[in-house]
């Protein structure tokens, strides 16, 4: 069940919009954060600086997180998550890229990703992502116990 935000670290502002648009078709609504970098997102994960009230900055029950990022990549910002010695670990992470190439993939899960989705190339494919996202990830899946 749906246990708190989504975040999605996302820089581009086109897909950004995308995946907004399709999280809003479905119903019930789903929180959502969006943070633009890698640096920004172990910030907000970490409950460091402007993100240290967790009653206004959450943690999220999963992340969307892509590779390409500024700052920090979606590798070292899972690297960095799976490193924590809190509950932060068991943090459920989800790669959504557009990179399809194995050696990302093979990548995301030696680093501890739970799932690599590689974003769709038209809306009609994103809606059905994100409602089966939504369906497994907050719906079905049982999640860890997290910081909060």
């Amino acid at each position: 069940m749906i246990d708190g935000p989504v975040l999605l670290v996302e820089d581009d502002v086109s897909d950004f919009r995308l995946i907004q648009r399709a999280f809003a078709k479905i119903k019930p609504f789903v929180p959502m954060l969006r943070l633009t970098h890698g640096d920004e997102a172990v910030e907000y994960l970490a409950g460091d600086g402007p993100y240290e009230n967790r009653s206004v900055h959450p943690v999220p029950c999963v992340v969307l997180l892509d590779i390409k990022l500024p700052r920090r990549s979606g590798f070292e910002v899972l690297e960095w998550i799976r490193a924590q010695e809190s509950e932060l670990k068991r943090l459920p992470i989800i790669m959504l890229t557009s990179s399809a190439h194995q050696a990302d993939v093979n990548k995301a899960y030696e680093l501890g990703v739970n799932s690599y989705l590689v974003k769709p190339s038209n809306n009609s494919e994103l809606e059905q992502l994100v409602s089966t996202f939504r369906n497994y990830w907050l719906e079905l899946n049982e999640g860890p116990n997290l910081p909060g």
